[in-house]
């Protein structure tokens, strides 16, 4: 009688609607992936071989695989929303048990650990004091967010153009609070050890030497003064230098001596004095009107306003005072055979001895995606398609139940033969 075929029947499909169920319980799940039962026809042995006349008793579950593919990515407004845009899972760990992830929702705990909602600490790759990444073994990814120290100007970037047609000024000698005493002027704020700022001021004074309609060498005699107090150490009134250009309006690197140097002395408290290099490469003097772009470094203390994750997993933070700095890089795994995964539920998979051993790397290297801050990658089951599949699995489990149902019939007929 066919009883067996109509059992196996049943419990295969009712296997194969708790997976479709499971599918669809979590369409929303972030990071989740759905399953596809696989099914396998079943054979008696024969003592005798095989035969033309072999019939199967029914069906197995030979296996449940989980799809792998990929989600759509949904942004969202929290910068540790991190989706894997390719292959690859996130290492957390739990107490040194290393698990795997595609949820990318993660938040900081009270220590500054990246943690998911189940407190497991995301790995990957520290950074050092000076933001360089301890290449090597992972770790828990932790987030410094003392603020971050000052550093004291050492450089100033001016590139100017000093225009060819100006007159050597009505006054002389220079000074500083008298604009007819001077041509152009440019000023910079700059900062000490302790980053206090100091307005750096430059003066520009057409000395006309040697210069004009002759097509000889023309100079500019170049004065500073830092928070009004002329550079002290420096020439009269803070002259530090003189530019001395050629008849194609370029600086003469043979007369002038580029970078100028500069001992600035503060009473901040911080170190003094501040020796700042004044560089003038690139300025020009041109038959246009004067121009200056003036950039110093350096820069005051700075509280951590932001961070997020770049596609190659670098964390960067952002700070009040406009600076930015690497705190950490998050590392991916991937496996040989990611269908040998364990499931744990918590979106959580262990490796196996089927997975191969976990393959450890940079986002957007070998087989690992990239990184999208902000966002979360979608479950990447197709809700359509597995209402679909619901429908076609309850006509399977009607039909395998009718095949009893018949059998039953057929039976109730022998039995009351006489």
């Amino acid at each position: 009688m066919g009883f067996e075929q109509g059992l196996s029947g049943l419990e295969a499909t009712s296997q194969n609607l708790a997976v479709i169920g499971n599918n669809v319980a979590n369409s929303s799940t972030v990071g989740f992936k759905g399953s596809e039962v696989l099914f396998a026809d079943v054979y008696a042995n024969s003592l005798s071989g095989a035969g033309a006349t072999q019939v199967g008793i029914g069906v197995k579950v030979a296996s449940v695989e989980q799809q792998f593919t990929q989600g759509n990515i949904t942004t969202s407004n929290n910068p540790l929303d991190i989706a894997i845009n390719g292959g690859g899972f996130y290492q957390m760990s739990h107490g040194g048990t290393i698990t795997y992830s595609r949820n990318g929702q993660f938040q900081l705990d009270k220590s500054g650990f990246i943690t998911n909602s189940n407190g497991d600490r995301l790995q990957g790759y520290s950074a050092n004091a000076a933001g360089v990444l301890q290449s090597g073994s992972t770790t828990d990814l932790q987030i410094n967010t003392a603020n971050i120290a000052p550093a004291a100007t050492t450089t100033v970037k001016a590139v100017l153009n000093l225009d060819a047609t100006e007159k050597i000024p009505a006054t002389t000698p220079f000074v500083a609070t008298d604009p007819t005493s001077y041509n152009n002027a440019s000023s910079a704020t700059i900062f000490d050890s302790l980053g206090d700022k100091h307005l750096l001021q430059t003066y520009y004074v057409n000395t006309g030497t040697a210069g004009g309609a002759s097509g000889t060498e023309a100079t500019w005699d170049v004065y500073s003064s830092l928070d009004g107090t002329p550079v002290a150490g420096a020439g009269a009134a803070g002259q530090i230098g003189t530019l001395t250009f050629t008849s194609a309006g370029a600086v003469d690197t043979t007369a002038t001596t580029l970078p100028f140097t500069m001992a600035l002395a503060v009473t901040t408290g911080a170190t003094t004095p501040v020796n700042v290099n004044l560089d003038f490469t690139g300025t020009t003097q041109y038959g246009a009107a004067f121009a200056a772009s003036v950039i110093p470094d350096g820069f005051t203390s700075g509280q951590l306003s932001g961070f997020s994750a770049s596609p190659n997993g670098t964390i960067v933070g952002s700070y009040t005072n406009g600076q930015s700095a690497t705190l950490g890089q998050i590392s991916l795994a991937n496996f040989t055979d990611p269908n040998g995964l364990q499931s744990l539920g918590d979106n959580e998979w262990a490796a196996t001895a089927t997975s191969g051993v976990a393959q450890v790397g940079v986002p957007g290297t070998e087989t690992l995606g990239v990184l999208r801050s902000s966002a979360t990658e979608d479950s990447n089951v197709d809700l359509t398609s597995q209402l679909v599949n619901m429908i076609t699995a309850q006509e399977d489990y009607q039909a395998n139940a009718q095949t009893i149902k018949t059998e039953d019939t057929l039976l109730q007929t022998l039995v009351s033969l006489r």
